[in-house]
């Protein structure tokens, strides 16, 4: 009979616990427990949203064709209407040649090398026209036999497509569906429900219609879903949310992706179809219709639309399985603060200053983590909150600016030990963010929005941030010359909060992919090119959601167990610490968290 050992390698081990050191599937026995138990690792269900590379024009109505890292997309309105093309190859958008004739709610087929145009809106009316494109330029071959915008598409590639609905002039709703076999088109079986704005994938004999508006006052969306096996449309399960004017993408009739659309509203509501059912999964970032896709439900990208002013904006979506981090809960400080600043690691950490609420009076306390609980250490000579702090180790640290009720310029140096008086920076400023070392340090927006460099002795002023903010956090990711700043209020009425994020290379600050959620007082940790963000004010709206930043674009993952704004934070990008807070209704909290990414989930063997 085989044996754990003979199979594994190792004998099963014993702890009082959770096992030092244990891997993946790694099964131990919990003495404490009485139980057996093996950790595996805690991936995305579903799949999420991250922020791609904008369009390099923006427009609603476009064609899509192509994969996440191979896609094209081509004409559209901006307005006016355009023929603009471009091809993406999974990180920016290039310009190719236009499609011959400008138009907007077009049908589309192929991929990013062998696509088809056909239909659409034109400025003289609606298009029946059909272009071919080869991977270098449009031809124009034989038009649709029903001249129609706002259709639906499926189809391969250039030789084979399948056009269905849309609406003609006078408007009405079309259920007409034509077949593409390179050459021609041939009218074949109709649609059950007639409608335009709906959204279609597939291939030309396995595709899938769903969604789309009923024409006549008041326009009602359906959610009405049809597949296409070759020959005719079945009637099939319905989306959960009925809309107009979405996006879909999907190599066949079984398993594709429907998102965004106006209901009305314009939404961000996503849905995966197994070939039986729909199911919701995480939404766009970006509520908008009129918008295409490329790709598929394991790899998808979004683009376009139209959200008041048409955009640019493009999502990548990641599928199943993805690793993901989670938050787990740390030991609770010994007093409850908002605002503080913090250096270290996560089993390594002070956590100094701040606010207590209520009574609202400023803090000198610091607090050392050890990865399990907080003691009290030696207190900062200026109690004070929403200082700038830097990002190194736990033991040389530095914490500037502030409010005592007042902004402040004070600069202390943590040795480990005790706080010592440093040279003061130029600029009074709180709300201020602050990365680096001790001996090189950037002290970046706040309340007066400068941005000085600490050398060791003094500070320097350098170049300001592009958008002018405070509220940022105390920390931003990075160093003094590669840093990563993201999120913030405006200094002054109204008052905007910013999703901007900014990059610093030791010179300028240079403008890159926006937060998905607009926010203050959040926390940052990592470098400009692996970072993690966290919190955040006003709550509910931050919602504790936490975003990853890979040096391109932010990605929502796993919120934090406690909502909460204004929180201190320390760490890596894989391995975080949030501390404190303001909590609903705006108490502060001793509340920690820890953050691990990839993280695992211990499971536990029961017997029966």
């Amino acid at each position: 009979m085989s044996t754990y050992k003979k199979e594994v390698g190792t004998a099963v081990q014993n702890a009082a616990g959770t096992l030092s050191g244990v891997v993946e599937g790694q099964l131990w026995y919990d003495s404490t427990a009485a139980s057996f138990k093996y950790q595996y690792p805690n991936v995305t269900p579903a799949g999420a949203w991250a922020t791609g590379n904008n369009l390099n024009t923006a427009r609603q109505g476009p064609g899509g064709a192509g994969t996440q890292t191979a896609a094209l997309a081509f004409g559209g309105e901006v307005p006016p209407f355009t023929g603009a093309t471009e091809s993406y190859d999974g990180t920016s958008w290039t310009e190719v040649n236009d499609l011959s004739t400008a138009r907007q709610t077009l049908g589309d087929a192929g991929t990013q090398t062998s696509a088809l145009g056909f239909g659409g809106q034109t400025a003289p009316g609606i298009a029946s026209e059909t272009e071919s494109w080869n991977g270098t330029s449009w031809t124009e071959v034989n038009d649709l036999n029903t001249a129609r915008q706002s259709l639906g598409s499926a189809g391969a590639d250039n030789t084979s497509a399948l056009a269905f609905g849309g609406r003609p002039v006078p408007i009405s709703n079309l259920s007409v569906t034509e077949s593409w076999n390179g050459t021609s088109w041939t009218e074949v079986n109709d649609l059950n429900t007639a409608r335009f704005g709906v959204a279609g994938a597939g291939t030309q004999t396995a595709a899938l219609a769903f969604g789309g508006i009923i024409g006549g006052p008041p326009n009602p969306r359906t959610a009405v879903t049809e597949t296409w096996n070759g020959t005719s449309w079945t009637e099939t399960t319905d989306l959960n949310t009925a809309r107009g004017s979405l996006g879909g993408v999907g190599t066949n009739n079984t398993a594709v992706l429907a998102f965004g659309g106006n209901i009305p509203p314009d939404t961000t509501v996503t849905e995966e179809w197994d070939g039986t059912s729909w199911t919701e999964v995480a939404d766009l970032s970006t509520a908008r219709q009129l918008l295409k896709g490329a790709g598929t439900t394991a790899a998808a990208l979004a683009f376009g639309g139209n959200l008041g002013p048409t955009t640019a904006a493009t999502e990548e979506w990641l599928g199943p399985g993805q690793p993901i981090g989670a938050w787990s809960t740390g030991g609770n400080l010994n007093q409850d603060r908002y605002g503080m600043s913090a250096s270290g690691t996560i089993t390594a950490s002070i956590a100094f200053g701040g606010r207590i609420s209520p009574p609202n009076a400023y803090s000198a306390l610091n607090e050392s983590y050890d990865g399990t609980s907080w003691t009290e250490v030696a207190d900062l000579n200026t109690a004070r909150g929403f200082m700038g702090s830097t990002t190194g180790p736990y033991t040389a640290v530095l914490g500037f600016g502030g409010n005592t009720g007042s902004t402040q310029t004070i600069n202390e140096e943590w040795n480990g030990s005790t706080w010592t008086e440093k040279a003061d920076l130029n600029t009074a400023k709180s709300n201020v963010a602050g990365c680096g070392t001790i001996t090189d340090a950037l002290a970046t927006g706040g309340t007066s929005n400068t941005n000085e460099l600490w050398n060791g002795t003094s500070w320097t002023e350098l170049a300001d941030l592009n958008t002018a903010r405070n509220g940022i956090g105390p920390n931003s990711a990075g160093t003094a010359t590669a840093t990563l700043v993201a999120g913030g209020e405006q200094n002054g009425p109204p008052y905007a909060l910013y999703a901007n994020t900014e990059i610093w290379n030791g010179t300028s600050w240079t403008e890159v992919n926006d937060l998905n959620t607009a926010r203050h007082q959040l926390g940052h940790t990592g470098t400009s090119t692996d970072a993690l963000a966290f919190g955040g004010a006003p709550n509910p709206a931050a919602a504790g959601k936490t975003e990853e930043w890979n040096g391109v674009s932010w990605t929502e993952t796993t919120d934090m167990s406690t909502v909460r704004g204004y929180p201190a934070s320390s760490g890596t990008a894989a391995a975080a610490l949030a501390t404190g807070g303001t909590i609903p209704p705006g108490a502060s909290t001793t509340a920690t968290e820890e953050w691990n990414n990839p993280s695992n989930t211990v499971k536990t063997i029961t017997t029966s």
